[in-house]
C-alpha cells in the first residue's frame, strides 16, 4: 500500500477544451434560506439520466444529447423545472421552497424512517432475489470483457499550463478534455486496454479470466504503478454487503445492513427499455462512514437492478481520494434476466478534498457482451496458472484492436498513445518520471542497474555508531529471470566494513523453479522475529537504534551463507529447501553469547563463537495472494491475504566443524478478516519447538521492541532478550475499526481518525539442558506464566501518523519492567 500511495504523491509532483457532450449543467441547490440542500435530485426532463447533490448542495451533470429542461426536487420541497437555453450551463444557483402544507405525506428530510417506507419495502425484495438475479441464475457462464483504464491530471487551468515545470512539454495540452462526472478539465497521462474471456462455475464457486490482448502507454513499465492499477480496480458485485475499494470496505447501498447507515427515498418510477422501474435515492445517515450517495433503478417484478449511479460521500474516512463515482448498467436478456453490460468507475485522487485542489483521475470503463450459459468445463480448466506470461498478448497490432474493441476510442483517446510516446522522449519528463519511480520503488535506476534501497543509506546503533550503506541490484525489467543484488556498509565506531550479496535464477517459469545463493557479513539485532526468514540480505529495523530506548548493544556479528531451491507447483503454494551455514559472535564487549563447552563440567571453560550448519525445508501457502511480475522476483499487490508458513530445520554437528545437533519446527499463520463492516481483524499465530541443546545464538528469543516505532509481530513492552524459549506459542490480535466508532462522535468525526485495539500474548518454556548450557550474561527467563500486553491506538493522524498506547498485563514486578509505552509509525494509507 505504501508504494501505491507514493505513486500518487509522485504523480502530484507533476502538477504544480474540447467539448463532446451536447448538454452540461453544474451548480448548487439551495433552500429558501439560502442554505445548501444536500442529496437533492437533479435530472434531465424526460430521461433517466440524473444525479444528486453532494453534502454541500453542489452537482454536475451532462448528456451526450441536447436537453431542454432540468428537473430539481427534494422531499419536503417543491419541485422546480428549469429551461436550458444553451448547451453549457455552469454556476447555476437553484432555490427550492419548502412545502408548507402536505397531507398524509411522510417528509423524508434528514434521517428517513425505517417503518412504512416504500423504498425499504422494495429494498427487502431486492434482498430476497439477490442470489437469483444475473449470473447467479445459471450453473455456468461465459462472457467477453473489454476494459479501459486511464489516469489523468485534473483541474487544468491557464495558470497550470503556463507553469515552468511544463516548459518544453506544452504540446501535451493539445489533449486536454472535460470530465463527464465533475465538469473539470483533465489531461490524460496513462491509458491501458485489455480484452479477455471470463468463465465461471457457480456450482463449484470457480472463476477464471484469460487475457487475450493488453495494450498500454505512459508508465507501462513501472512495477509499482502497475501494482497500483491492478489493486485499484478489484472486481466487485453491487449486490454484496460490502464493496472493497482502496483497502476499505464500503457498505453497499443494497446491503442487508444498509438501512442502518443509509436513508432511502422512493423518488420516481418510469419505463426503461420497456421495463417498469422504480427509482430509489439513497444517502448516508451519518458523516465519516464508508458509504455512498446516489440512486438506482430497479425492476418491479424481478427486483433486479437496471441502473445504479453512486458517489462516495466526501466525508468518508478515506485519504487521498476526493471522489469515487460508479455507474453500472444492466441489459435485459429476456423477461427475467438482467446482465451487467457496462461498469464505469472514476476516482479523483488529491492531497485534500477541496474543490479547487488539483489531482489525478483514475477511470475504468468495462464492457461485457456475448454471454453463454450452462456450458460445463473440466475441473482442471479452472486451475490457476502459476506463472503464465505470453508476450504476444502485449504485441497485438493496431488492426487487431480496431477489429476487436467493443467501442471505438474517441479522438483524444487515440491521441493519448502518440502523445505519451512522444512525451517519454522529452528530457525534463524523463527526469520527473525518474523521480516518481524512485519514490515508489526506493531504487534509482541507472541503465540496467538499480541503486538502493535509498532509504537504507543511513543508520545508527550502539556498536557501529553512524552507519553508511550503498548497494544495488541488476534490473532489466519486471520479468527478469535472474537477479543479482548486493551492498556494502561501514560503521564509523567499530571501523568495520560489512557486505552482502545474493543471486537468484529462475530455471522453470511455469512452475517458478528458482535456485538461489548468497552470503552476508553484518552486525544485526537477532531475536526480533520468532519465525525464520529466508532473506539472505534481510536486516531488521531493530538493528538500527536511531530512534530507540534503553540498551541497544546486544548486537551479533553474523556471517551467513545459503544455497537454496524453491518451486511453486500450485498457485500460491511454495516449497523451499536450503542449506545454510552461519557463524555468530557478539559484536559488543558488554554482550555475551557464551556457552559451556561441557555443560556438565563448567571447569572445561566456555566458548562464544558459534559455527552452525543446517538444512531446512519450508512450506509457504498464501491463498488469495495477488502479485505482479513474472520474473524471479514479484511484488505483492496488497497484504490482505492469509498466510500459512511451516519451517523445519535440522542442525548437523561436525559438518564444516559445526557445533550442534538439533531440530527446529516453526509454524506461522496470519489471517485478516472483515468483521461485518466494523473494520478488519488481523490474527497472527506463531508456534515452535527446538529439539536438542542449543546456545543463546540459536535459541528462540521472544521478539521485543525497544524502538519508539511499531514493529510488526513484536512485543511493545518487552526488551531485547527479556524472554527466551525453546518451545512457544504466540498469539496476536489487532483490530482496526477504520473510524467506524469515531465517526459517530460529534467533534471527532470530521478529523477522520481511526481506532485500533489489540492484545498480544506468548507462552513458552526452556528445557533444563539449555539452561545448563547457557554461559552468557543473559539469564534465561521463559514466559511460563504467559506474558501478555494490550494496546489502543489512534490512526490517520494528519493522514500519515499512527500513535499506540501499550500496557503490560503480566510480569509487572520484574526489574526494569516496562509497564507502559507509546509507539508511533508513519505511513501513507488510504
Amino acid at each position: 500500500m505504501k508504494r501505491k500511495i507514493l505513486f500518487l504523491l509522485g504523480a502530484f509532483l507533476l502538477l504544480s477544451t474540447s467539448l463532446f457532450a451536447q448538454t452540461k449543467v453544474g451548480g448548487i441547490v439551495l433552500d429558501d434560506k439560502e442554505q445548501p440542500l444536500p442529496f437533492a435530485n437533479v435530472s434531465f426532463k424526460g430521461t433517466s439520466k440524473g444525479t444528486i447533490t453532494d453534502e454541500n448542495g453542489k452537482f454536475y451533470l451532462e448528456s451526450p444529447d441536447t436537453q431542454g429542461a432540468l428537473l430539481v426536487s427534494s422531499m419536503g420541497y417543491g419541485n422546480k423545472e428549469i429551461t436550458l437555453d444553451k448547451a453549457v450551463n455552469y454556476d447555476m444557483s437553484i432555490v427550492l421552497s419548502e412545502v408548507q402544507e402536505l397531507k398524509e405525506v411522510v417528509l423524508y428530510t434528514g434521517k428517513t424512517s425505517k417503518k412504512n417506507n416504500p423504498a425499504i419495502d422494495i429494498l427487502r425484495k431486492i434482498w430476497e432475489r439477490r442470489r437469483k438475479n444475473g449470473l447467479k441464475m445459471f450453473k455456468q457462464y461465459e462472457y467477453d470483457k473489454y476494459e479501459k483504464v486511464e489516469f489523468d491530471m485534473n483541474s487544468i487551468d491557464s495558470a497550470f499550463m503556463k507553469s515552468k515545470i511544463f516548459r518544453g512539454m506544452e504540446f501535451i495540452f493539445d489533449h486536454v478534455d472535460t470530465s463527464s462526472v465533475t465538469g473539470k478539465t483533465y489531461l490524460p497521462i496513462f491509458i491501458n486496454e485489455a480484452l479477455s474471456n471470463v468463465y465461471g462455475d457457480n456450482t463449484r464457486n470457480r472463476k477464471k479470466e484469460i487475457v487475450r490482448a493488453n495494450k498500454n502507454s505512459g508508465f507501462s513499465n513501472n512495477q509499482q504503478i502497475i501494482a497500483f492499477v491492478k489493486d485499484l480496480y478489484a472486481d466487485y458485485d453491487i449486490y454484496d454487503n460490502y464493496l472493497k475499494f482502496f483497502d476499505k470496505d464500503f457498505v453497499s447501498p443494497l446491503s442487508r445492513t444498509g438501512i442502518n447507515v443509509y436513508n432511502y427515498v422512493l423518488a420516481d418510477s418510469t419505463y426503461i427499455d420497456k421495463k417498469w422501474c422504480y427509482n430509489i435515492v439513497f444517502y448516508p445517515r451519518r458523516k465519516g462512514e464508508l458509504t455512498f450517495k446516489g440512486n438506482f433503478w430497479v425492476n418491479d417484478t424481478t427486483f433486479a437492478i437496471k441502473k445504479i449511479a453512486m458517489a462516495a460521500s466526501k466525508s468518508a474516512n478515506i485519504n487521498w481520494v476526493k471522489d469515487i463515482y460508479i455507474e453500472q448498467e444492466f441489459e435485459v436478456l429476456n423477461d427475467s434476466v438482467f446482465l451487467l453490460s457496462r461498469d464505469h468507475m472514476m476516482s479523483d485522487f488529491a492531497l485534500n478534498k477541496k474543490d479547487e485542489s488539483k489531482g489525478v483521475y483514475g477511470k475504468r470503463t468495462t464492457l461485457f457482451r456475448d454471454y453463454v450459459f450452462d456450458k460445463k468445463k473440466e475441473d482442471n480448466f479452472y486451475a490457476a496458472e502459476v506463472n503464465y506470461y505470453d508476450d504476444e498478448i502485449h504485441r497485438r497490432s493496431d488492426e487487431y484492436w480496431e477489429e476487436n474493441r467493443f467501442e471505438s476510442l474517441n479522438n483524444d483517446e487515440r491521441g493519448v498513445y502518440k502523445m505519451l510516446d512522444t512525451l517519454k522522449t522529452v528530457p525534463k519528463f524523463k527526469r520527473l518520471y525518474s523521480l516518481v519511480a524512485t519514490l515508489g520503488s526506493g531504487y534509482y535506476q541507472m541503465g540496467n542497474f538499480d541503486y538502493g534501497p535509498i532509504f537504507s543509506s543511513f543508520g545508527y546503533n550502539d556498536v557501529e555508531g553512524i552507519r553508511l550503506r550503498t548497494g544495488g541490484r541488476t534490473y532489466f525489467g519486471q520479468n527478469d529471470p535472474w537477479r543479482i543484488e548486493g551492498y556494502t556498509a561501514y560503521g564509523f565506531k567499530d571501523n568495520k566494513f560489512k557486505y552482502g550479496i545474493s543471486g537468484k535464477w529462475m530455471l522453470d517459469k511455469k512452475k517458478r523453479l528458482i535456485i538461489s545463493a548468497g552470503n552476508r557479513r553484518d552486525v544485526e539485532q537477532i531475536g526480533v522475529s520468532l519465525t525464520a526468514t529466508s532473506d539472505v540480505l534481510g536486516r531488521s529495523f531493530a538493528s538500527s537504534s536511531l530512534f530507540a530506548s534503553g540498551d541497544n548493544s546486544k548486537l551479533t556479528s553474523v556471517n551467513f551463507s545459503t544455497v537454496g531451491v524453491e518451486i511453486e507447483p500450485v498457485k500460491n503454494f511454495t516449497l523451499r529447501t536450503s542449506i545454510n551455514y552461519r557463524t555468530l559472535e557478539s559484536a559488543s564487549p558488554t554482550f555475551s553469547l557464551d556457552y559451556y563447552k561441557d555443560p556438565w563440567d563448567p571447569s572445561k571453560g566456555t566458548k562464544g563463537f558459534v559455527k552452525q550448519y543446517e538444512y531446512n525445508a519450508q512450506i509457504d501457502y498464501t491463498p488469495g495472494r495477488r502479485t505482479i511480475g513474472y520474473g524471479v522476483e514479484r511484488s505483492d499487490v496488497d497484504l490482505n491475504y492469509a498466510r500459512l508458513f511451516l519451517n523445519f530445520s535440522q542442525g548437523v554437528k561436525g559438518i564444516f566443524d559445526s557445533d550442534f545437533d538439533y531440530q527446529k519446527l516453526q509454524f506461522f499463520y496470519r489471517q485478516p478478516v472483515l468483521v461485518g463492516g466494523f473494520g478488519r481483524l488481523f490474527t497472527t499465530l506463531e508456534a515452535g519447538k527446538i529439539f536438542g541443546e542449543v546456545p543463546l545464538g540459536l535459541m528462540g528469543v521472544v521478539p521485543g521492541n525497544q524502538s519508539w516505532f511499531i514493529i510488526e509481530n513484536t512485543y511493545n513492552l518487552m526488551n531485547y532478550y527479556e524472554f527466551v524459549a525453546d518451545e512457544y506459542v504466540s498469539l496476536h490480535f489487532e483490530h482496526n475499526f477504520n473510524g467506524r466508532l469515531f465517526s459517530r462522535i460529534p467533534g471527532l468525526r470530521d478529523l477522520n481518525l481511526r481506532e485500533i485495539i489489540g492484545v498480544k500474548g506468548v507462552y513458552g518454556t526452556v528445557s533444563d539442558d539449555n539452561v545448563r548450557l547457557n554461559a552468557s550474561n543473559i539469564q534465561y527467563r521463559a514466559p511460563e506464566d504467559v506474558y501478555w500486553e494490550y494496546h489502543a491506538g489512534i490512526g490517520n493522524i494528519f493522514k500519515v501518523f499512527r500513535l499506540d498506547f501499550a500496557w503490560r498485563g503480566s510480569y509487572l514486578n520484574l526489574p526494569d519492567a516496562n509497564k507502559f509505552a507509546i509507539k508511533g509509525s508513519f505511513g501513507f494509507y488510504f
